[in-house]
């Protein structure tokens, strides 16, 4: 994509920033993949809102990028970069944790604990920000995210605000969508907020609970190579780690991209990586795996953009 406006700078009348042809690589864990055509930084909610009743085209929302992977050739429309941006985190006088779509999953969970609140521990194991766990209802340590889900603040493409509670969706294993029978949408609409109910108690017990599962993290996933998280969902009854170790899987490397060696469900940037050697990775263990065990591995993370067209 070669955009020849000026770079980093806002639209009239708002007061976000608006970067050009910016490299995704920056904004996603996986630490590759091509440029967006323009991504917006907002002030705030307000700001957002005022921007997407302007905006055309596509539109795509990214908190850390800790499960998404951005294809070589780049990607079209306007990614909001919510990290950062939307990070308000409060209690309310409903005892809720009020927390916007770019507060950190692990911000969650130890503001819940200073306010001596348990339940939000596993959201110490959560890579992301709220915005992304909501989306594909997150969860570790045999809980989800939308357990403690009060209510959710949305907006659509129009920005326009919706609140709306858990009937309202459809919600499954990192599944997430409006009730069909409930909602026609003539838009897109992505979380912006949530409020969450954690049960009163002790907050050093959910301190130390949380330092444990994190500990365990550190011990059993490969935290200092650029990743994304688990790859693949878990088929029912089973672990994607156990079915790709047991393929032989282990180790195995495309250009940069290697299956981890210390989780199988992690592919790993061992420094080089292109999205489309990730890609290709992803697809060879999904081949590979439904050779040895006939089962067809789901991926978990997201991939969008265009492939990078080479030269013959």
């Amino acid at each position: 994509m070669n955009m020849t406006e000026p770079n980093n700078f806002a639209p009239a009348g708002l007061r976000g920033k608006l970067q050009l042809d910016e490299p995704m690589s920056a904004h996603v864990s996986w630490r590759a993949g091509g440029r967006a055509e323009r991504c917006y930084t907002p002030a705030d909610l307000q700001d957002l809102a005022a921007f997407l009743a302007t905006c055309q085209g596509p539109v795509h929302f990214v908190g850390l990028g800790s499960n998404l992977l951005v294809r070589d050739g780049g990607l079209r429309g306007t990614v909001i970069l919510l990290h950062g941006a939307l990070n308000r985190i409060s209690m309310t006088d409903e005892e809720l944790v009020y927390a916007e779509a770019g507060v950190s999953s692990p911000k969650v969970a130890s503001f819940a604990a200073q306010k001596n609140l348990e339940g939000g521990e596993f959201l110490s194991g959560i890579p992301g920000t709220v915005g992304g766990a909501l989306a594909m209802n997150a969860g570790c340590y045999g809980n989800e995210t939308w357990q403690f889900v009060e209510r959710v603040l949305t907006i659509d493409s129009k920005g326009e605000l919706h609140e709306r509670s858990p009937q309202d969706y459809e919600i499954g294993y990192r599944h997430v969508t409006l009730h069909p029978s409930r909602f026609t949408l003539h838009a897109g609409e992505w979380f912006v907020a949530a409020w969450f109910r954690f049960t009163p108690g002790n907050g050093k017990a959910a301190k130390l609970k949380a330092k444990q599962w994190l500990a365990k993290r550190m011990a059993t996933q490969p935290l200092t190579l650029p990743n994304a998280g688990s790859v693949f969902r878990n088929p029912q009854g089973d672990h994607a780690a156990r079915l790709i170790e047991a393929s032989g899987l282990k180790g195995l490397a495309i250009g940069g991209a290697q299956v981890s060696e210390k989780h199988a469900n992690f592919i790993v940037n061992l420094g080089n990586a292109t999205a489309a050697d990730i890609e290709s990775l992803i697809e060879t263990v999904q081949e590979k795996v439904k050779q040895a065990h006939g089962v067809e591995l789901v991926t978990e993370v997201r991939i969008i953009g265009e492939r990078k067209q080479y030269a013959e």
